[in-house]
């Protein structure tokens, strides 16, 4: 496990997760201590901070420190700054932003490396966000399994999640494009990738981007996907955090998946979230 000198690293579940103290991350931090944030990201897969006061511009210059701002093509609806993303609960909504595991963007070309999620209100309970290991989704799959994925990709789309026949801006106050001239972006990826800094395996499919095997029809398709859904999040994968405003997590969206629970629709879900360029 590594050493930390300039940070207190405390892990919250056995698969991944970890809260950091001793940082204020609206700070200008000098190297080292970047350096040991990101290090605690490749161990733990996603960290958390508490605690903190994160206005907009710090939220960016803290997200720069990792790299380039990336900027989701579904959730620009002709605001001024296109670099931040707000998701907003509000009660009554009846579905929410990100309530089916996933992982973020995955229709890009590039996805995202990870996201940097801000909570500016939360409520007294629910709302939490869970966490799912893919490194070992991939490491507890059988030899013949592995094998089998070794070599194949899936094609990967954002119709079920923006656009005009997605459906999703009646169910709620966070609204993506669904305009007549919005049109899908897909591509496709290895099931099995290569985590380009640890060098580890992990699964890389989700139920919300993945549409099928490449070269397979979706039907020939779904029984494989479906037993990788159910296994890519098995409890033991998994770590739940629970918000708090000034709360912060930090993912490493290359090899984990995530999933906002709604289970609180009376309650004002308020958060603010930059990504990070792949």
């Amino acid at each position: 496990m590594t050493e930390y000198e300039r940070i207190a690293v405390a892990p919250i579940a056995g698969a991944l997760g970890a809260e950091i103290d001793g940082v204020n991350v609206a700070d200008d931090l000098d190297d080292a201590v970047i350096d040991e944030i990101r290090r605690a990201l490749l161990d733990h897969l996603v960290i958390f901070f508490r605690g903190q006061n994160l206005p907009v511009a710090r939220h960016k210059a803290f997200s720069r420190r990792f790299g380039d701002l990336f900027i989701h093509p579904n959730f620009q609806l002709g605001q001024e700054d296109k670099e931040m993303v707000y998701l907003l609960r509000q009660p009554g909504d009846t579905s929410v932003a990100g309530e089916t595991w996933h992982a973020d963007t995955t229709m890009m070309e590039t996805p995202p490396m990870g996201a940097i999620l801000y909570a500016l209100e939360t409520p007294q309970y629910g709302g939490d966000t869970l966490f799912a290991n893919q490194y070992l989704a991939y490491e507890t799959l059988s030899e013949g399994m592995q094998d089998m994925l070794g070599g194949l990709k899936a094609m990967h789309s954002d119709v079920r999640v923006a656009g005009p026949d997605a459906g999703v801006n009646a169910k709620r106050t966070s609204k993506v494009r669904d305009d007549a001239n919005w049109r899908p972006t897909v591509h496709a990826h290895p099931i099995v990738r290569v985590h380009p800094e640890t060098g580890r395996k992990c699964l890389f499919v989700n139920p919300v981007y993945t549409m099928h095997i490449e070269g397979m029809t979706e039907a020939e398709s779904a029984p494989i996907l479906a037993f990788l859904y159910q296994h890519q999040r098995r409890p033991e994968f998994t770590c739940r955090f629970r918000w708090q405003t000034g709360s912060i997590a930090f993912w490493d969206n290359r090899c984990l998946l995530h999933l906002a629970i709604h289970d609180n629709s009376d309650a004002i879900r308020h958060m603010q979230r930059t990504q990070i360029a792949g």
